[in-house]
């Protein structure tokens, strides 16, 4: 039931985050979804604790299931991406917005001098 809630209370946050204006937002946003799917995949697998996957000759009903850490190891690797490529494209955009207000871009000191006669 808690893992449950976790995953209800992180996919609100990241889907409110999504909504919110501004690429950072949007990548919490992100963020807040991946680890929402990474809490989903661990409850899928089971939360009680178990022995160890294909190490021992015990119960093979008691041994843990190895494919969804797998699959939370690939959900970790592809949130981790999609957040560097949005941090990337939010540095990117932060530094188009300051060269304009340096003087480089519309309105800036090249328009507004006089042209030179």
């Amino acid at each position: 039931m808690t893992a449950a809630i976790a995953v209800g209370v992180l996919t609100a946050g990241g889907f409110f985050l999504l909504l919110r204006p501004g690429l950072v937002r949007i990548t919490f946003g992100f963020v807040l979804l991946g680890h929402a799917a990474n809490v989903l995949l661990l409850a899928a697998g089971g939360l009680e604790r178990r022995e160890p996957p294909l190490i021992g000759d015990g119960d093979p009903a008691g041994m843990a299931d190895p494919l969804p850490q797998a699959f939370v190891l690939t959900a970790i690797v592809i949130t981790f991406g999609i957040t560097v490529y949005l941090l990337g494209l939010a540095r990117a955009e932060h530094l188009a917005g300051s060269g304009s207000r340096s003087g480089a871009g519309p309105g800036g000191p090249a328009e507004t001098a006089e042209p030179p006669r």
